[in-house]
């Protein structure tokens, strides 16, 4: 569950947010009087959650091939990739 914190908080206590960070790998969520400014996370979630977006978007291409009709025989698309690489 994500940490709300103050932007006072985020300045005066930014090794604990950033331990709790990576430790909970979530992100802490940064108020600016009273209301939703940032998001803060550590480097290794923001990879994990780029990674998963880039594949659900390789995934949503997929599924338009599909319903274009853009497809092929798997074996056939084997067989081709086996080929190209010996």
């Amino acid at each position: 569950m994500p940490k709300i914190i103050s932007s006072t908080a985020l300045r005066n206590e930014y090794n604990d947010v950033s331990n709790w960070c990576h430790d909970s790998a979530d992100a802490a969520f940064v108020t600016w009087n009273g209301a939703g400014d940032l998001a803060v996370m550590s480097i290794e979630a923001y990879d994990d959650l780029s990674a998963r977006a880039s594949l659900y978007d390789k995934l949503l291409e997929g599924r338009a091939d599909v319903r274009k009709g853009r497809v092929r025989d798997a074996r056939e698309a084997l067989a081709d990739l086996r080929a190209s690489l010996s």
